[in-house]
């Protein structure tokens, strides 16, 4: 693979926004009680109140490693920038990290990294210093998609043209390369999910009363939410407890 273009690998690897699993109303921020439907087994997983890192790994072994919207910093540190930690974190796990998709392409990996001074919730992780990544998800992309446009990749990726790994192939790559997954919690049928507002507060403080992320004992410990995904990630949404706790408070005042 030659040299790819930086602005059309970036645009590339992007990771797409998840939509929440009641929509929200643009006009206040309220949940509605519109959902988004699920069938068959659903998994649960921890969501992760940190920052959005994302580690490119081309198929000659060269890396990238980004936040969510620009790339920070290129192996043997043709690039480098410190913003948010994500680099410091992630480069002792991308310098071990080796090529194994069979087919040539890019793989992706998206992690989340959080703790220490990374955002507003660092405090429910640690109490000290720690900080922390944990992988949520996986594409591989073919290299050929770089020598686009910019306006077709972004149109391309937009459409969901990305190829996200599945559950199998998300718990064998993070098993092959020693990385920690986002915690599972459970899987449930989609036909029990709860349908209104109400009903979703409730489940997620049954679900997850506390983060299973803590970096010491001396974490706030209270969790973000839940991402809900089908096994073969068709469907996938996010639940967070803040925007459930505001629409029944908003609701209440009525």
């Amino acid at each position: 693979m030659t040299a790819p273009d930086l602005a059309a690998l970036n645009s590339a690897t992007k990771y797409p926004s998840i939509p929440t699993y009641h929509r929200l109303d643009p006009k206040n921020g309220n949940l509605l009680e519109d959902r988004t439907p699920f069938t068959g087994d659903v998994l649960l997983t921890e969501k992760v109140d940190g920052t959005n890192g994302r580690i490119v790994l081309l198929p000659d072994g060269d890396y990238f490693i980004g936040s969510r919207e620009e790339l920070l910093h290129a192996r043997g540190d043709r690039v480098h920038n410190p913003a948010l930690g994500i680099v410091d974190e992630l480069r002792p796990l991308a310098d071990r990290l080796e090529p194994r998709d069979a087919h040539g392409r890019v793989t992706v990996f998206f992690l989340e990294v959080y703790g220490r001074k990374i955002g507003g919730a660092a405090k429910q992780y640690t109490g000290g210093n720690g900080v922390g990544h944990r992988l949520f998800d996986v594409a591989l992309l073919r290299p050929d998609v770089l020598d686009r446009g910019l306006e077709q990749i972004s149109s391309w990726r937009d459409a969901g043209g990305q190829d996200f790994g599945d559950e199998a192939a998300l718990q064998e790559i993070a098993g092959t390369h020693g990385i920690p997954l986002v915690p599972r919690l459970t899987t449930v049928p989609g036909g029990e999910l709860p349908a209104g507002v109400d009903g979703m507060a409730a489940f997620l403080a049954e679900r997850l009363p506390a983060t299973r992320v803590a970096l010491d004992d001396e974490a706030g410990g209270t969790p973000e939410g839940i991402v809900l995904r089908t096994p073969d990630r068709s469907v996938i949404a996010k639940a967070r407890f803040q925007d459930y706790a505001r629409t029944l408070k908003r609701r209440a005042r009525r």
